[in-house]
């Protein structure tokens, strides 16, 4: 320190000379190793590269799953009226019930369902109407958790909650984590895809980030209201110049990305941006063949449908058959299944677009020996209550205290019901099942233990699971 007054050099006041001198050492040993360890962080940062970041990995143990697609039916369809039957609300139906079914808004009298329930398959598990060709077809394949319950009634925490197993704070969603632990299989085509006819569903790409995993891991969304290659991924053809100029242009650009990152030191925006144009020129070689669904015979195509739905699961087969690690395809923009009146008209139109799809892809599946590696989930981000919201009392509030999911494929056992709700489907009585318990069986199927798939930020290691989650072993095959 300097006396401005009688401009001496002064001890800081409780310093001795020796304290001051051992300070001083090690400040300057500190300046002689900044240099070093940023130019280490740098050439770290240099070498992880997108094809080093989405290399395939093993998990911690042979896992029975290798990928996953989730069928997301945003909104909250009704679990009464899917794959819950609740025979005791026809006879209260127009009644008001014994206890209070409340979540969010007033809710009035029992609401029967309108839908048929009946056994299907060898195993007898009963389904609705709603998805008869599915469960016509496939019900043996199908494990059908009864007893599933989230945190919260509202779709903004709870599409968080389902996705990123945190409802408010900003965590990477569990693809970004699946893609972290397995990487991918093709380096050509993003390891995580996200479809969604018409625009995004609430709360936006928020639901495939990567948060503080490298961006290489967050979702790449696709518009599947669109069937042309060109408009389902924009510039995927370059008319203007040949493969090998756009290697040139691509490879120059990346080596004045290189000196640009190297002067801001580590940033993973940054990183991720400069991934990504190599995944876009990538993506040319093999995307165009991917999407391109006339390469299907007529057959296939017609078996799936020619709807959104039937064309997005299309594609996610033949992306599984390519090695993308995770699919996600969402009913729509908003959230569509949100039935707060008209219910009936409202679900059976969504469930009409998804029942043969469903039936065909999981059969497609298993012809071509996929299913057994492949995770298959279907479900919302809550269920509904089995009483009638008012005034109109022909719809169904959101409920998050018991509503039902199934899985198929990837090691879970089929023909089966796990978990139950009461008598009238409000609440999970039997074997309940949070959503964590739910992302704690995915990465068991897919051979990581929760507790161990970590990434270390800001000071400490960070899960999927947080401090939660136990694995469903009553549904393992």
């Amino acid at each position: 320190m300097i006396d401005s007054a009688n401009h001496r050099r002064v001890m800081p006041p409780g310093m001795t000379r020796r304290d001051w001198l051992r300070r001083c050492g090690m400040g300057i040993g500190g300046i002689g190793l900044l240099p070093l360890l940023e130019s280490e962080r740098t050439m770290a940062s240099e070498s992880v590269t997108r094809l080093t970041l989405m290399a395939a990995r093993p998990p911690h143990f042979p896992g029975k799953a290798k990928r996953i697609v989730h069928l997301f039916m945003n909104g909250g369809p009704s679990q009464v009226d899917t794959f819950d039957p609740k025979p005791l609300l026809a006879k209260y139906h127009g009644q008001a019930l014994p206890q209070s079914f409340r979540t969010e808004r007033k809710t009035g009298a029992a609401f029967q369902s309108p839908f048929r329930f009946r056994p299907y398959g060898q195993s007898g598990l009963a389904i609705s109407e709603l998805f008869q060709e599915a469960a016509t077809r496939c019900a043996d394949e199908l494990c059908v958790i009864r007893s599933m319950h989230a945190d919260v009634p509202n779709h903004e925490p709870s599409l968080l909650l389902m996705n990123c197993g945190d409802s408010r704070l900003p965590r990477p969603s569990y693809g970004a984590w699946i893609t972290y632990g397995l990487g991918s299989e093709n380096q050509n085509l993003p390891g995580f895809v996200v479809m969604c006819p018409g625009g995004y569903p609430v709360v936006g790409t928020q639901n495939w980030r990567a948060a503080f995993l490298p961006g290489a891991y967050q979702g790449t969304y696709l518009d599947t209201q669109y069937a042309e290659v060109e408009k389902l991924i924009e510039n995927i053809r370059n008319r203007s110049l040949s493969r090998n100029d756009q290697r040139g242009m691509l490879d120059l650009t990346q080596a004045m990305n290189a000196e640009h990152r190297a002067e801001r030191s580590f940033e993973p925006m940054l990183d991720a941006r400069i991934q990504s144009f190599e995944l876009a020129y990538r993506m040319q070689m093999e995307a165009s063949d991917v999407f391109d669904l006339s390469r299907e015979p007529t057959r296939i195509r017609d078996w799936y449908g020619h709807h959104e739905q039937g064309r997005q699961l299309l594609i996610a087969r033949r992306m599984l058959e390519r090695g993308v690690r995770v699919v996600q395809l969402w009913s729509g923009a908003g959230q569509p299944w949100d039935s707060h009146e008209n219910l009936a008209n409202q679900h059976r139109t969504l469930a009409r677009q998804w029942d043969r799809p469903i039936a065909a892809f999981l059969q497609d599946l298993k012809q071509r020996g996929l299913l057994d590696s492949t995770l298959v989930m279907w479900g919302g981000e809550f269920g509904r209550t089995p009483v009638a919201e008012l005034p109109n009392a022909n719809g169904r509030d959101h409920n998050h205290y018991g509503f039902s999911m199934w899985l198929a494929g990837g090691g879970v056992r089929g023909g089966m019901a796990y978990g139950a709700t009461d008598e009238f489907g409000f609440r999970a009585v039997e074997n309940p099942v949070h959503v964590h318990d739910l992302h704690a069986t995915m990465l068991h199927l897919l051979g990581f233990d929760h507790e161990r798939l970590t990434y270390r930020f800001s000071g400490r290691d960070f899960r999927l699971t947080e401090v939660h989650g136990q694995v469903i072993s009553g549904i393992l095959a």
